[in-house]
């Protein structure tokens, strides 16, 4: 039975639904890196770090490199730098519309006796 596209997408953005696995991808936009250096960026156990970076890898969106006894991940694809910058877009008109109407609400109660 195929899976409805819609279907698809509400699993890959419940798989990037967890704030380590954003946290590795935007470390990951800057280019490959260690694990050492994930540890170091992100404040997390290794045992923690390492079932997300599975799940990453799993999805497809990370993949891995064995350089003697380091392992170093990298983006798959430019797509997913893309979808980051794409939510900051976003996310920076939510706020800015957010920041608008509490700026007006502010007035409002300075206002009103």
């Amino acid at each position: 039975m195929r899976v409805p596209l819609y279907q698809a997408k509400a699993e890959f953005f419940r798989m990037l639904g967890h704030p380590v696995r954003i946290r590795v991808l935007e470390l990951l936009q800057n280019g490959p890196l260690p694990v050492r250096d994930l540890l170091a960026a992100i404040d997390i156990e290794p045992p923690s770090l390492s079932q997300h970076l599975a799940v990453l890898r799993r999805s497809g969106i990370v993949i891995a490199n064995r350089q003697g006894s380091t392992v170093i991940y990298a983006l798959a694809g430019g797509d997913v730098a893309e979808l980051l910058r794409a939510a900051r877009r976003i996310l920076t008109e939510l706020l800015a519309g957010q920041s608008e109407l509490l700026e007006e609400l502010r007035e409002v109660e300075a206002t009103t006796p």
